[in-house]
């Protein structure tokens, strides 16, 4: 009995504390200034590890983990300039060294593949699993890296969990009861329009309804993210789709069109690219989202990596393994900008349209702009893309008159 006394007033200690200090305070729009506190602490301490991180290391094997970000350089000039100083004007068997070198640089280190996997760090933050070179360099940053892993497992982790307890059940409680309610018209004015941003993380969702309210378009999912879906949609109604219906274009798009045609419904938040990437890159944008029509308003999103890393990799982690990543990182910090609303432009079709709205979040959020198609994280390079560059190499022949 004594145990379970103690254990109760742990917790009702625990959770008074977090009513207090964190629930209520945000409740009524009020900063404590604690988050600030911890950030600058955090900051001041991951530059002085950085420093001991540099006076410890040889200068050989920081200009070795500097180059890990990139194993290759790489040549990034068009086909016909990368084959003018090789060929004349017809075909020659020189050409292959050409093709030779694109394909080495691919297999070597391909532009697809590390989009998909966790952003290099030059700088080591005090997370074992960012950087696994790491080796032993002080004693005092040793103890530093100890105190971490206490602060984030036995504080941050505890407190993170709690909050997304009763986040996601005040969520699915509210979520239920609006749904039982009557429709009626909003009273807060709705502008309509599609909401299109780059994709990283499903707290994207979470970081952008902060500033106003969306409905999703997602695919179904299984577990704990299949009842926050089911939750969500009994008080408005999001676009979900199986994956078999996910290859039906005509029909998401007609789904999303009766969406935006009733403007009772809140704007749509859609992410293009259809899976995340890395927090690096912007990958090719699915012409599906632009072809409904309406104003589009593009978001750029970019995480600071050096407080944690917000990629979400679905082919490797769960859920709920995803979630314990993060809720034992430092912190999760990222700079979202809200662009001017863009229209399709007259004699422009949905592809050039999507790849316009690419460029402008790839270059307002400091993001490398990639043609490839997102897809190719589970599935295998389409005939279509190689045939592109064989009708490219082909047009230089035919053009410098070897066919005739």
């Amino acid at each position: 009995m004594e145990g379970a006394e103690l254990a109760g007033k742990i917790l009702s200690t625990w959770l008074t504390l977090v009513l207090g200090f964190i629930l209520l305070p945000s409740v009524f729009g009020v900063s404590l200034g604690i988050s600030e506190i911890y950030m600058k602490i955090l900051v001041k301490t991951l530059e002085w590890a950085t420093i001991r991180i540099e006076k410890g290391t040889p200068k050989e094997s920081i200009l070795k983990n500097s180059a890990s970000v990139g194993i290759i350089q790489r040549d990034e000039s068009p086909m016909e300039k990368g084959l003018s100083g090789l060929r004349g004007r017809d075909f020659e068997l020189s050409d292959v060294f050409y093709f030779s070198k694109k394909g080495l640089e691919a297999i070597v280190e391909d532009e697809v593949t590390q989009r998909f996997s966790s952003e290099e760090l030059v700088s080591w933050n005090l997370l074992t699993r960012t950087n696994v070179n790491f080796q032993y360099i002080s004693l005092r940053l040793t103890m530093v890296w100890v105190l971490g892993v206490i602060v984030r497992y036995c504080v941050l982790l505890p407190l993170r969990v709690t909050l997304a307890f009763i986040g996601i059940s005040l969520l699915v409680i509210g979520t239920t009861l609006v749904g039982q309610l009557p429709d009626s018209r909003q009273y807060r004015p709705q502008k309509g329009g599609i909401c299109v941003a780059n994709h990283t993380s499903p707290i994207d969702v979470l970081i952008l309804t902060t500033d106003g309210c969306y409905a999703m378009v997602g695919q179904v999912h299984g577990g704990l993210m299949g009842i926050i879906q089911r939750a969500m949609v009994k008080a408005c109604p999001h676009v979900w789709f199986e994956r078999s219906e996910m290859k039906d274009r005509h029909l998401v798009t007609k789904r999303l069109k009766e969406h935006i045609a009733d403007k009772k419904k809140l704007p749509i938040l859609i992410f293009p690219e259809g899976t995340c990437i890395n927090n690096t890159s912007v990958m090719m944008f699915k012409k599906g989202s632009f072809e409904i029509g309406g104003t589009i308003h593009p978001v750029a999103i970019k995480y600071n990596p050096q407080f944690g890393d917000a990629f979400w990799n679905s082919s490797k982690y769960n859920m709920v393994s995803y979630l314990l990543r993060m809720m034992t990182s430092w912190a999760i910090v990222c700079d979202v900008w809200y662009m001017p609303p863009m229209t399709r432009e007259e004699g422009e079709d949905a592809v050039q349209f999507a790849n316009r709205v690419k460029s402008a979040i790839a270059i307002q959020g400091g993001l490398t702009e990639l043609p490839w198609d997102g897809g190719l994280k589970r599935a295998k390079v389409k005939d279509t893309l190689k045939e592109e560059q064989q009708k490219n190499y082909s047009k230089m022949i035919v053009g410098n008159g070897s066919v005739s």
